[in-house]
């Protein structure tokens, strides 16, 4: 049953900052899913889930050209999916600051004068029942 991502609970919050790895899909121009293993931060002040990656990648490709993207995070019987309309900024800013991000929870990204954020306004959230309030 999706929810609303007000409807995630401190657990969830906390299941958001560890170390886990997602997946990312999109829609290709076929209809068919496109998914990829990515890693993601949230911020639940303003429900956006951001993905770094590099400009002209397929991902990009598909939320440009569909709007939309979902990311899910699983840990054993733990899992979460965030999904919304989607936007890819290039602005310097967001970049830099989606990288700070990245670097608080995995590690400091390669320099990559391609790079470019997937942003998510998360609409919706699913998951196990143990991480909704």
């Amino acid at each position: 049953m999706a929810r609303s991502p007000d409807a995630l609970n401190d657990a969830a919050h906390v299941f958001l900052t560890e170390r886990h790895l997602a997946t990312l899909a999109t829609t290709r121009v076929d209809g068919t899913p496109h998914v990829a293993a990515v890693g993601f931060t949230y911020d639940p002040d303003t429900r956006t889930a951001r993905v770094i990656t590099f400009d002209g990648s397929q991902k990009v490709r598909n939320v440009e050209r569909g709007g939309y993207a979902a990311v899910t995070h699983v840990d054993g019987p733990r899992w979460l999916t965030l999904e919304g309309p989607a936007t890819v900024s290039r602005e310097r800013s967001r970049v830099a600051d989606a990288e700070e991000r990245y670097a608080r929870r995995y590690r400091q990204p390669k320099e990559n004068p391609r790079r470019v954020v997937i942003e998510i306004s998360v609409t919706r959230a699913m998951g196990s029942a143990a991480l909704f309030g």
